[in-house]
């Protein structure tokens, strides 16, 4: 088995075009971006995203918080649903936001365009919680460094087209380079989102949107948006 060049997927042979990733496998490789961790900038970015669309931010959070209220009254299967349920309702969240960064103009069923891509991002979703959850079993501090680490990986399962396990190993080499800048904004989207629960749970409203705008802005400085947003379902652009 030989490792694509790109995503580091494992592939039988030497294909023209990784399967896993899309790209040439004769391609060089890219370096990794080249960024300083800026938490505010990407807070105050989210928030100019959430003004451009608070209507429809807070109705997708209201439907969110719903669902997980109710599958909170089902013992066992409830907590499974609700993890399967989270990546593409996230995925959702971001796929506005794009729109929002591209000048798109993002209409409400855009939100459960996450759906999409169900079947990679329950996979992120399992995999993900379970080596975070053994992490934390393991003196807690892996817990904390994967939590952080795995910031990006449904964004770039989206924008990019990647397998789970290619997003999720892209997203902590990237992260692992300036970890500490990153545990400061994730410190900072709890603290935001603890602030809309001591607001009776009402300001989740605006704290949620708000926290996934700015993982967003933080995603496309970072990244950069490879996929064009102007359509039902991102489609990747010719590079």
């Amino acid at each position: 088995m030989a490792q694509c060049p790109h995503c580091r997927e494992e592939v039988a042979g030497i294909p023209e075009i990784c399967p896993s990733c899309g790209k040439a496998w004769s391609a060089p490789e890219p370096a990794m971006p080249r960024f300083q961790v800026q938490p505010g900038k990407y807070l105050r970015e989210g928030w100019e995203l959430f003004k451009q669309n608070p209507g429809g931010f807070i109705g997708f959070a209201v439907v969110f918080l719903l669902a997980q209220g109710m599958l909170g009254y089902l013992p066992r299967i409830g907590g499974l649903i609700s993890l399967a349920l989270t990546g593409p309702i996230y995925g959702g969240f971001f796929i506005v936001c794009a729109k929002l960064m591209q000048r798109r103009a993002p209409v409400f069923q855009d939100f459960f365009t996450g759906f999409q891509f169900f079947v990679p991002l329950l996979l992120l979703s399992l995999v993900s919680a379970i080596l975070i959850i053994l992490g934390f079993i393991l003196l807690i501090l892996p817990g904390i460094f994967l939590m952080v680490c795995y910031l990006f990986p449904s964004m770039l399962i989206i924008d990019r087209g990647l397998d789970f396990w290619p997003a999720m190993e892209l997203s902590r080499r990237t992260v692992q380079g300036q970890w500490f800048g990153f545990f400061v904004f994730v410190l900072l989207l709890i603290l935001v989102n603890l602030g809309g629960v001591l607001l009776l749970g009402v300001g989740l409203l605006v704290s949620l949107p708000v926290s996934t705008c700015a993982v967003a802005a933080a995603y496309a400085d970072i990244f950069g948006l490879q996929s064009d947003y102007s359509g039902s379902v991102p489609q990747l652009r010719q590079q």
